[in-house]
């Protein structure tokens, strides 16, 4: 079955006529805890790239401080987005995971794209529609709770810190890459307003 859903705050065109920079990883070339090294290595680099194209003014210190404050947040933005893309990918797929920043007038874009197994687009797509239908305080609070009940790794905080944190708009796009065997790639987005 071929499928292609969006969810949330995604843009499906985003203008290339400006600044972008795009990185793709074959996750199954190195194991999965060498990886995690990386996508810290690779979210300072995306965020130290960023800052470049937006100098700060040193004879002004809230210049100087809103420049950090944007590294900070697409710092953690981006590690958030390529720990889950590589965390969730399915290695069996054999796609790259992609990941993308785009430098727009009023927003910073990010976004990351990897292959899922059904398990875990069914457990996703449940979580996705909760962020979207639920006080994402509240919903915070709950995982939080659940996760120290179940005493699990999988705590599912990290798009609700960006949201409730950083005032990160997060959208989604499902869809099916091929049908035999099934392949869905999910893209997920981050906006940064500046």
């Amino acid at each position: 079955m071929t499928m292609k859903e969006v969810f949330g705050d995604f843009l499906e065109d985003v203008p290339t006529n400006n600044e972008f920079l795009m990185i793709g990883f074959l996750p199954y070339s190195v194991p999965l805890k060498q990886r995690w090294r990386n996508n810290g290595l690779s979210a300072d680099f995306v965020a130290d790239y960023l800052t470049t194209f937006f100098p700060a003014i040193e004879e002004e210190p809230a210049s100087i401080e809103r420049k950090e404050e944007i590294k900070s947040a697409v710092n953690y933005v981006a590690n958030e987005l390529l720990d889950n893309a590589m965390k969730f990918n399915d290695e069996n797929a054999r796609h790259p995971v992609k990941f993308g920043l785009h430098i727009l007038s009023r927003k910073i874009v990010l976004f990351s794209s990897n292959c899922v197994s059904g398990v875990v687009l069914e457990k996703f797509l449940h979580f996705v529609r909760q962020i979207i239908s639920s006080d994402t305080q509240e919903l915070y609070i709950q995982q939080l709770e659940m996760g120290m009940e179940e005493n699990s790794h999988d705590s599912r905080l990290g798009f609700l810190t960006v949201i409730n944190d950083y005032g990160v708009q997060l959208g989604w796009k499902v869809e099916t890459l091929e049908e035999k065997p099934e392949i869905t790639k999910v893209t997920t987005m981050a906006q940064i307003i500046i």
